[in-house]
């Protein structure tokens, strides 16, 4: 197995005249600890910054004409701090990505394949506290390109490929995310083998699931394709675990695949943990909080544009596709108002391949919201990542996109 080396040419050192002084230190080593605190810091200014917006409101309308500016620069000044002090505990993905080449290399021997490790996006930063939970996952996906994608010499050859496979670990930024694909050129995965194992473990496959749908099959617990149990895989210890790892990081997998030519799996993570983009929306007196990443549009709706299937399953139509319904104010039984005489708001969001339309009375706006952690000071809480505090100092609870999708499937 073999990295593609990046070329640098050395430019020659200039001649001197005389000897240069030594060079400044660039560079101070300070602890994660005091990062840490600079962050929570500056998290702190972001919700005082949103309460002075917040209040400055309700002043008389000449007053707070004159505030906006300096509102305006404070708002920018604060994202500006933030994405500063953030750029600190960013480390290149290229820390992460150094561990695989002698790692593939030994495992490829060892299953008598041959294998080039091709790596992209090696300067694309992320979070540090990130880059050390993501290792443990990205090292699971290789080793199943591995040994699961990548065929023998003989069997690839005989298919009119190299003799060589090759695995690409591609890191990229998209939006407010970071984008880390794992891709082999192998034999992909078989819509019918995975189907078999899936009714072999007693999973409800039916012939009608999508492409997708097949694929995510291997997030099942226990779920293994492998023929015998090895060292390498088969365990059955893998790709559930992967995904529930990424998922506890607010992040996503996807996995893409053609028989015979090889597979794709997307993990998508946020870049930081601690600020995120959130959408506001209202239930009643309550306000919740959906990451704007996951929010796919909105739109009015009526008592009648929503039907009542299987019972108790609630469904709306959009563009020809009926999508399902959840009511947040059941989830979380608040009150809602009186929305029998009223129009609703859909607000479709996205995760995991799938989406769900979520019922509030109003939308309130986007806004920088500092996630707090809810496990730390009170218990996990169903369908909901975290917390933060609004601008009037309330405490508005943030939703986990994926588990809400997860409910409406069940």
């Amino acid at each position: 197995v073999s990295a593609k080396p990046a070329t640098v040419a050395a430019r020659p050192a200039a001649k001197a005249d005389k000897p240069a002084a030594a060079p400044e230190a660039s560079t101070i080593r300070v602890s994660v600890e005091k990062v840490d605190q600079l962050i929570n810091l500056v998290g702190e200014l972001v919700i005082t910054q949103a309460m002075l917006a917040q209040n400055s409101r309700g002043l008389d309308p000449v007053v707070y004409q004159q505030l906006v500016t300096g509102l305006t620069d404070l708002d920018r000044n604060t994202r500006d701090l933030q994405e500063a002090v953030m750029s600190i505990r960013m480390i290149p993905m290229s820390t992460v990505f150094s561990r695989f080449p002698r790692m593939l290399r030994d495992l490829a021997n060892k299953l008598g394949k041959k294998v080039e490790l091709v790596t992209q996006g090696e300067a694309t930063e992320l979070d540090k506290g990130l880059v050390e939970k993501i290792t443990d996952p990205l090292t699971h996906l290789v080793r199943n390109s591995c040994d699961h994608g990548v065929e023998m010499p003989a069997d690839r050859l005989a298919r009119g490929k190299p003799e060589v496979g090759t695995i690409t670990l591609a890191a990229s930024h998209q939006g407010g995310s970071i984008v880390i694909e794992v891709r082999d050129d192998g034999r992909g995965l078989s819509r019918e083998k995975l189907l078999k194992k899936a009714r072999e473990k007693g999973i409800d496959a039916p012939d009608s699931l999508t492409d997708n749908e097949v694929w995510n099959l291997i997030f099942a617990p226990g779920f293994s394709t492998a023929e015998e149990v090895t060292d390498v895989s088969g365990r059955g210890v893998g790709m559930d675990v992967v995904k529930k790892n990424i998922t506890s990081l607010g992040g996503t997998v996807e996995i893409d695949s053609a028989e015979g030519y090889g597979m794709r799996v997307a993990v998508r993570l946020p870049l930081t943990l601690a600020i995120m983009d959130g959408m506001s929306v209202g239930v009643g007196e309550e306000v919740y909080i959906l990451p704007l990443s996951s929010v796919v549009e909105s739109f009015q709706v009526s008592t009648e544009m929503i039907k009542t299937v299987g019972g108790s399953g609630r469904v709306v139509e959009v563009r020809e596709e009926y999508m399902p319904v959840i009511e947040l104010e059941k989830v979380f039984q608040v009150p809602r108002f009186d929305w029998e005489h009223n129009s609703g708001i859909m607000v479709v969001v996205e995760a995991e391949s799938g989406r769900v339309a979520l019922l509030v009375d109003e939308l309130l706006g986007q806004q920088q919201v500092v996630v707090k952690n809810l496990e730390s000071n009170y218990r996990k809480v169903n369908d909901v990542s975290g917390a933060t505090i609004m601008g009037d100092g309330r405490v508005a609870l943030i939703l986990d996109v994926g588990s809400l999708v997860r409910r409406s499937r069940h």
